[in-house]
């Protein structure tokens, strides 16, 4: 149990460096190459080489050989395991606006284990996208409870977004990938992950500006 423990704290830890690890390795894989350095992934990603290795030695199950690095098959499995890409899980998405549009037309979450399954809308103008069913949000929380579906996407307006959370909840939502720009009020053992795209684009509009 401790070993566990001290794991998935590592995992915590390094998370947000692993997906782009990933893109870079499968693109190494696509050009032919059978083993890879920690650092020349972080040449290609200008990243501290120690961190790197720090990282790949948390998750990876097979040491890496000398001169060569680590075996990229083994690798992209390794990684696939600790973010879930070898698994799958079915998501719906409410709000079917402009952004929302964007991503029930994506068809690139399934490489990473996600598929949205089907959107709510308070009005629905469209039936399907993407050949994914459009629904009314009355009919959320039943179908939520007739799938057992466990991801929810909030993709609705800030004044809409905790309404909509809360509806997630009551069907049995345990993950919620919110994209409005608001904190959600909801219980603790609901794992939440916000995309704040505002305050993403004002970061970088700032650095350009510090910059010049």
């Amino acid at each position: 149990m401790e070993n566990r423990r001290n794991s998935l704290i590592i995992l915590k830890s390094t998370l947000s460096r692993l997906p782009s690890y990933y893109c870079n390795i499968e693109e190494r894989k696509a050009a032919g190459e059978e083993y890879v350095s920690a650092t020349s992934i972080a040449e290609s990603l200008s990243i501290n080489p120690v961190q790197v290795r720090k990282d790949l030695a948390s998750i990876c199950s097979e040491p890496g050989r000398p001169k060569l690095g680590f075996k990229i098959d083994v690798l992209l499995d390794d990684l696939k395991n600790h973010l879930g890409y070898d698994r799958y899980d079915e998501s719906v998405l409410v709000g079917v606006g402009a952004l929302g549009h964007v991503l029930l037309q994506y068809g690139g979450f399934v490489n990473y284990g996600l598929g949205i399954v089907a959107g709510f809308d308070k009005e629905v103008k469209e039936k399907t996208i993407a050949g994914k069913p459009v629904l009314p949000i009355s009919k959320l929380v039943s179908y939520l409870q007739r799938t057992h579906t466990k991801i929810g996407i909030i993709a609705v307006p800030a004044q809409a977004a905790q309404e909509v959370a809360d509806m997630m909840v009551v069907g049995g939502i345990q993950a919620i990938w919110n994209f409005a720009p608001t904190t959600l009020d909801l219980p603790k053992s609901i794992l939440v992950k916000n995309e704040n795209l505002a305050a993403s684009l004002a970061a970088l509009t700032t650095e350009l500006r510090r910059r010049s």
